[in-house]
């Protein structure tokens, strides 16, 4: 019974972190509740997925994340573009006074 209370509560730990970070609540709880410790562990060394860099597919205009292959719309193979789009979470801007 006590190991079900910690996994539960890893789980929730890691779906909580893993959808802050912009991935799926349900993929992160279960990794975290099935190897409690060191699925938290990989939940909070996820990178933040709003912080990626994005790109156009060339095809259907869908933008997509610039580690895609592959257009999640139009199936067209995506090769690596000069220019990224912006993430969708930009950082705040610097201010040097």
């Amino acid at each position: 019974m006590a190991y079900i209370v910690i996994a539960a509560s890893f789980g929730l730990a890691g779906g909580i972190i893993g959808r802050i970070k912009g991935s799926s609540f349900l993929l992160w709880f279960l990794i975290s509740a099935l190897v409690p410790f060191f699925g938290l562990l990989a939940a909070i060394a996820y990178r933040f997925e709003r912080d990626e860099l994005r790109r156009q597919c060339p095809n259907c205009g869908r933008v997509t994340k610039l580690y895609d292959a592959l257009c999640t719309r139009c199936g067209t193979e995506l090769e690596f573009p000069e220019v990224a789009l912006s993430p969708e979470r930009t950082p705040p801007a610097l201010h040097g006074h």
